[in-house]
């Protein structure tokens, strides 16, 4: 089918002269030169690039701040008003205007580009609704809750043409993740034979109990297309430091709305590992998923028995295994990073290291100069980390490129993830068909693809 989206003329004319004015960078890695950034050329107030954002927590903080010297924030929407009223004071120095509707920041016709930073479970309706809109998008990892939502993504991003770039800043870490792409793309590891992927364990809880919802959180949104359920808050104390709940922050240990350590911390290596593939021509599969894994909670039948805890992994170890018998491991175990062994040698990379005897090898035998570049699609390259991460994306916003996290690659390596945690609550090893994107002879495994919405939270299309 072919996706009408409204779109304001007038205004993307106003936008796209706004951008035009973020001039294209050097096409050498930022440690090579001083090239000129999109800061020097967003120094009028009239450059710089109004954004609306939907889900106002510590993560959307931290990236407004990181983008600050392009954007200014305008809308915010959120269904917790302290939150709201929060980031509004951060973000923008209280001049945003402030909803508990992300709809609300949507239908507006003077915002071309939005963040969404939400719950997991909230990341999928928001942002088909935005690309049909006519917005572009910068997403928080990991971008879907199912496979089914991400089979969705990706066709409405192929019909309406949005640029849309997936939070997995390590795509952008140069010195590190992006120059071990480089390090691989140039065979300096030889063919890939096995890739461990070290993300650690999630935490545990007591039983939480049920209390009033807070004053200032509209707990029937916060949910929103999950089922309805209660509020539950557990406060520190002095010998349990840490607050429980099955809200803020601690969503992420639900799996009624997220999937765990296996998809917060997997989004991340586990697309390393899987972009390391794709460099070196071992992009096919997988094939399988498998191993195992250990809960908090009892299941039935893949769900949960218990509603009054987290029930999300605490431990787990998965082979993936690829045509060919390339393995990629997914562990709680293990150092924090992505060990990528070859038959040439082996590389060993994280947030603050890349070791191995290739990376010792490059003194006297260095990478072409343009090598980081071009595993890096050849896109403008300004700063690292999370700030260049959204250099990338406000130039794709420009040029019309596909950006460095683009929806695609990220569904194929976060879908590997979901089959992880399909795998885990079933107890058993899965059989992946990769062209039809449905489990092999499993009918209540491939029931797990997709989840139901609840009624008045279904996406409309």
């Amino acid at each position: 089918m072919t996706v009408e989206h409204p779109q304001n003329e007038d205004s993307r004319r106003a936008f796209l002269k706004q951008t035009a004015t973020v001039a294209s960078l050097a096409t050498v890695p930022y440690f090579f030169s001083s090239p000129k950034t999109l800061a020097q050329e967003t120094k009028s107030k009239n450059d710089r690039i109004p954004i609306g954002v939907i889900g106002a927590g510590g993560m959307a903080q931290g990236n407004m701040n990181a983008a600050k010297e392009w954007l200014d924030v305008v809308a915010i929407a959120d269904v917790d008003s302290d939150r709201g009223a929060s980031a509004n004071q951060k973000m923008s120095g209280g001049k945003a205007d402030v909803y508990e509707d992300y709809r609300q920041v949507i239908e507006r016709d003077d915002i071309d580009v939005l963040h969404i930073a939400t719950p997991d479970h909230w990341h999928t309706k928001p942002l088909i609704e935005a690309m049909l809109a006519g917005k572009d998008v910068y997403c928080e990892k990991p971008l879907t809750l199912t496979i089914d939502e991400g089979k969705l993504i990706r066709k409405v991003q192929q019909e309406t043409g949005r640029i849309v770039q997936v939070g997995t800043q390590q795509r952008s870490t140069f010195n590190l993740f992006v120059k071990a792409m480089a390090m691989v793309a140039e065979g300096r590891v030889g063919k890939i034979q096995k890739i461990t992927v070290s993300i650690g364990g999630a935490p545990s809880s007591p039983s939480i109990p049920v209390v009033d919802v807070p004053k200032n959180l509209n707990w029937d949104k916060w949910l929103g297309p999950a089922p309805a359920t209660d509020y539950r808050w557990l406060g520190a104390t002095d010998d349990r430091k840490q607050v429980n709940t099955n809200c803020h922050y601690e969503f992420r240990w639900w799996y009624e709305y997220s999937g765990g350590k296996l998809t917060d911390w997997g989004a991340h290596h586990v697309d390393i590992a899987v972009w390391a593939l794709q460099l070196n021509g071992q992009s096919d599969g997988p094939l399988s998923i498998g191993g195992s894994a250990e809960h908090p909670v009892e299941f039935v039948d893949g769900v949960p028995a218990q509603h009054d805890r987290y029930n999300t992994a605490t431990k787990f170890s998965f082979k993936t295994v690829y045509p060919g018998g390339t393995e990629l491991w997914i562990e709680s175990n293990g150092r924090n990073g992505v060990l990528i062994e070859g038959d040439q040698g082996r590389i060993f990379v994280s947030r603050g290291n890349l070791t191995g005897a290739p990376v010792d090898a490059l003194k006297d035998n260095p990478l072409p100069e343009d090598a980081i570049q071009k595993v890096y699609k050849g896109l403008p390259m300004e700063s690292n980390e999370r700030k260049a991460h959204w250099a990338c994306f406000l130039n794709c916003v420009r040029s019309r490129q596909e950006p460095i996290s683009d929806v695609h690659s990220h569904m194929k390596m976060l879908n590997i993830c979901h089959l992880a945690g399909i795998s885990a609550r079933l107890g058993r090893e899965l059989k992946w068909d990769e062209k039809s994107e449905q489990i092999v002879g499993d009918d209540q495994a491939n029931s797990m693809l997709g989840r139901e919405y609840r009624s008045g939270f279904e996406i409309e299309i």
